[in-house]
């Protein structure tokens, strides 16, 4: 394992914050306008809940049904009080229709992009290449691969795809490091 000289939070763009939630130091990436609290994302999650579960029209009883809860423990999924963990978020994507991308771009679009717009562009040309039909995704995965610097076109693509994301995220170093940990 090849060390670097640079700290992983520097290479990351991680920053020392604090949050009411959690009593230690947390190390964060910054949003469009600085660093959000995790109960800030909690109730980005809730309100993405909610108006995903009003959209298909179901009630709360009715959909906390399907998840095999009382009213009483999903209702706290819609006001924030209750974190969802990952299975649940599988479970309510399948029941509600949306793809776990758009309840992270609801909590967290920095991740998708430096600015609102580009992060608005990621989820956009995501969720339009969701809807294509298989044999179009294959062929523009294959358009793509073709065009993209990044890719190598065969087997082991997706490693080199990696450390390159990780290189024009956090520069050079931190691709090379992937690269020799995996």
């Amino acid at each position: 394992m090849v060390k670097n000289s640079v700290p992983y939070e520097e290479k990351a763009g991680l920053v020392e914050t604090s949050d009411p939630e959690i009593d230690k130091p947390i190390f964060r990436r910054s949003g469009f306008a600085g660093i959000d609290q995790l109960g800030e994302m909690d109730e980005r999650i809730s309100a993405f809940l909610l108006k995903a579960r009003r959209d298909v029209g179901l009630t709360r009883e009715e959909l906390a049904r399907l998840l095999g809860l009382s009213t009483q423990v999903f209702g706290r999924y819609e006001k924030a009080i209750s974190k969802l963990h990952v299975t649940r978020l599988v479970h309510l994507s399948e029941i509600l229709g949306f793809h776990p991308m758009e309840l992270v771009y609801a909590a967290a679009p920095h991740l998708f992009g430096r600015t609102p717009e580009e992060a608005e562009d990621q989820i956009k040309l995501a969720k339009l290449i969701w809807t294509l039909p298989p044999s179009t995704v294959s062929a523009l995965v294959h358009l793509v691969d073709e065009m993209h610097p990044m890719s190598t076109g065969g087997e082991g693509s997706t490693e080199k795809s990696t450390s390159v994301r990780a290189e024009e995220r956090f520069g050079k170093a931190s691709g090379q490091a992937l690269m020799v940990d995996r």
